[in-house]
């Protein structure tokens, strides 16, 4: 008998020990009418789930009068995480143990038989289970005699810190369920690759990560001092192969045919392919992962090249928006400093020309996110766009180039799930279609 078997059987005493259940059935209720309710879960995580399993589960208790277990996978699979936080509720709604978010657990919770009997009459209001003992999940059984453990707190995690460690837990099960040892990753000395560099350590160990610098003639000073910084401060190995020669290469290969054009976003690109082909080669070389950096807001319009930051294994802030980006590495800096700060403040660029920078193409950010929240997650339209100071048909442009970009949202790396609706299974729209309105 497992210890999950266990914690039921000895909670229900069931009649017919034998007696199975689907999704949330009761057990059959004994001589003395004990009945404690079951339900047994693979809810996937997005941001503030938790809370909304309570509601729905203390609404059922409401009307059932039944105490409730609820058990729920914890792990990663693919785009999915999967947060246990499985809880025990009183028959009065009160979810009075919960376990550990993101990991393992197992609660072992006394409810006394006073709290297990239908009453006609309404229960004391002091009554019930307020006795919880936490037991380590390290445990390998656990047995008949009663064993008395300290109570322990509900831990709850606020929003950004649910996040970080959602993408933690999804980014160690992919890597190690599919077989590999380490990963590698572009590092530019911008928040993106900061970010992705420090979850996969925080995942899978600083040794267990290589960074590699790929500079050009349009890297900063600043870009080169930031990303050997972080490299120092996280403990990872960082390669540096500069892509300036192969980058003349190139253009001496296209100048006939090229000739009398004049450079666009061509060139850009080109700089791109040549470190996601870097980034490859290593992968094929030493059997290193690549973790791609491009995040929600980048990949909703497009603004990411085919082949070139988008080539790679796992895309693991792909749901994630630009602001929520940095507002999870200030949280991870709270913990010990360890992105360096001028990372978190400078404006954002993809450096494949001069002076360039992420606003000379997007909205700034903390306007593009709520239009992409409004109309990827809420399919709302332009109308539904509200308190921005945009014009209606700045937002209509948006709008556009999410439909747009379907077609390199579709080549793209899974990436974990963190908001209510992100792109692939949740959000499936055809490549070909004639209507471009946006609204």
């Amino acid at each position: 008998m497992t210890p999950t078997d266990y914690l039921w059987h000895k909670a229900t005493a069931p009649e017919d020990p034998t007696a199975s259940w689907t999704g949330a059935n009761r057990f059959p209720a004994g001589p003395a009418g004990l009945r404690i309710e079951a339900l047994f879960s693979a809810s996937p995580y997005d941001a503030g789930k938790i809370h909304q399993r309570i509601k729905l589960l203390k609404d059922r208790v409401r009307e059932s009068r039944a105490a409730f277990a609820y058990c729920n996978l914890v792990g990663g699979q693919d785009e999915l995480v999967f947060d246990g936080q499985s809880f025990i509720m009183d028959k009065k709604g009160h979810a009075i143990a919960r376990g550990e978010p993101f990991k393992e657990d197992l609660l072992i919770v006394d409810i006394p038989v006073s709290e297990l009997r239908r009453r006609k009459k309404k229960e004391n209001s002091t009554e019930g289970c307020r006795k919880v003992h936490i037991v380590p999940a390290a445990l390998k059984g656990i047995t008949k005699k009663k064993e008395h453990f300290p109570a322990q707190k509900i831990r709850k995690l606020d929003a950004t810190a649910e996040v970080y460690e959602a993408l933690v837990l999804g980014l160690h099960d992919y890597v190690a369920k599919n077989g590999f040892k380490k990963t590698v990753i572009g590092i530019s000395g911008g928040i993106d690759s900061a970010i992705v560099a420090v979850l996969a350590a925080d995942a899978l160990g600083a040794e267990n990560v290589v960074g590699v610098f790929m500079p050009s003639q349009y890297t900063s000073f600043e870009s080169n001092t930031d990303a050997k910084e972080l490299a120092r401060n996280i403990g990872i190995k960082l390669l540096e192969a500069p892509i300036s020669e192969v980058y003349g290469a190139y253009l001496s290969m296209f100048k006939p045919l090229f000739s009398g054009l004049k450079e666009d976003i061509t060139e850009e690109n080109i700089q791109a392919r040549i470190r996601g082909n870097t980034l490859m080669a290593l992968s094929n070389k030493f059997g290193w992962l690549v973790l791609t950096t491009g995040n929600k807001s980048e990949m909703s319009v497009g603004y990411a090249t085919l082949y070139g930051d988008m080539a790679g294994g796992f895309a693991v802030i792909k749901d994630v928006p630009k602001t929520l980006v940095y507002k999870i590495a200030q949280y991870r800096n709270a913990l010990n400093i360890i992105i360096p700060k001028r990372i978190l403040i400078k404006e954002p660029t993809a450096e494949l020309k001069p002076d360039q920078k992420d606003r000379d193409t997007l909205p700034p950010y903390k306007y593009l996110d709520p239009i992409l929240k409004n109309y990827i997650e809420e399919d709302k339209g332009v109308d539904g766009v509200v308190n921005l100071p945009m014009t209606k048909k700045e937002i209509e442009r948006v709008l556009r180039m999410v439909d747009g970009s379907e077609y390199k949202r579709r080549q793209s790396p899974p990436g974990i799930k963190i908001t209510p609706k992100a792109f692939g299974k949740d959000r499936r729209m055809p490549i070909t279609n004639k209507y471009r309105g946006g609204q």
